[in-house]
């Protein structure tokens, strides 16, 4: 990763501290969640997803995008939270969260929300499936990154 200059920080900061907002609200309002879990991770993917990882919103799915997984499922809402800042889907649906007939449920689901690279819940389980990840990105020689 190259060096950030001290603006690239500031807004990063900035970012994170509104995605905490959103990660708050929603835990608050499902009245469920791992409020914990969420915060904690919430710098690291503000900076993952903002900064580092090579995405494409117009084509989620483009072969030579970064991939994330989010091993930890639990703190579902932070993903969530940077997704729909990202504009992977709209911000609204985070009111939603584990509510029946939406996309935004207790652990992230790649069969139904945009942006999401790995269905996880199980501890210990993405990181298995981010390795293999790795590997296939390895043995086609491509180009993009795993995050786990």
């Amino acid at each position: 990763m190259s060096h950030l200059s001290e603006s690239e920080i500031q807004g990063l900061k900035n970012k994170a501290k509104n995605l905490r907002i959103d990660i708050i609200k929603m835990i608050t309002k499902a009245n469920s969640g791992h409020t914990g879990g969420s915060l904690s991770v919430i710098d690291l993917l503000t900076l993952l997803f903002f900064k580092e990882m090579k995405v494409n919103l117009a084509q989620p799915q483009d072969k030579e995008r970064d991939r994330f997984v989010l091993s930890k499922g639990h703190a579902a809402p932070a993903l969530y939270a940077v997704l729909a800042d990202k504009g992977y889907f709209p911000k609204e649906e985070l009111s939603h969260l584990r509510q029946a007939g939406h996309i935004l449920q207790g652990h992230p689901d790649m069969k139904h929300i945009p942006g999401v690279d790995m269905t996880t819940g199980s501890l210990g389980q993405g990181i298995s499936a981010a390795c293999g990840m790795a590997l296939c990105a390895k043995i086609d020689k491509a180009s993009w990154r795993v995050y786990a």
